[in-house]
């Protein structure tokens, strides 16, 4: 017997109880998921770049802008990443892949898309796509790890010396002769 004298068994159906019940499920398991909310991309290969970095960098807004001219750099890099990232997106939604072992699970199985999470998370919060000579800066006091601590630091955004002081090679000294 519950509270109200009758058996839990013969309460009649209420569709407007289990409606509200749901909805706030639903919006509950919505909001524990860290995707980019609503940005506008061009197509479902960009949509796929920006679900997997909101869940590697833990942000649920990333600036457009900035995610356009990263996804253009590293396609330009390599022309497969399009079609890898979606491959990325698809492999952590079916076996739902806890972000924090995504890259050893893809290092461990050797995957090929290994290296996709690493590109992701240098581009967005170093502001760097590319290695060595083909680096290429995209962002810098907005990359992600200047914005996480920019209520204290803020990133030089000027050159201490003379304008052009740091392309110029240092003067060799006497005993250097």
């Amino acid at each position: 017997m519950d509270t109200l004298g009758k058996n839990a068994d013969t309460l009649p159906f209420v569709p407007t109880r289990r409606r509200l019940l749901v909805g706030m499920l639903s919006a509950y398991t919505a909001s524990l998921i860290p995707w980019a909310w609503s940005q506008p991309v061009r197509d479902d290969k960009q949509g796929a770049f920006l679900a997997v970095s909101a869940i590697l960098v833990g942000r649920t807004s990333l600036d457009a802008i900035q995610a356009k001219r990263l996804y253009d750099a590293l396609t330009a890099n390599d022309s497969e990443f399009p079609k890898k990232t979606q491959a990325l997106l698809v492999l952590i939604e079916q076996r739902k892949i806890d972000p924090l072992q995504l890259q050893q699970t893809l290092d461990t199985e050797h995957s090929a898309l290994a290296d996709i999470p690493r590109k992701i998370a240098t581009a967005w919060l170093l502001g760097i796509v590319g290695d060595g000579v083909k680096a290429r800066a995209f962002a810098y006091e907005t990359a992600l790890n200047a914005v996480i601590v920019s209520d204290v630091l803020k990133p030089p955004t000027y050159c201490f010396g003379a304008y052009g002081s740091w392309g110029k090679k240092p003067i060799k000294g006497a005993s250097d002769a």
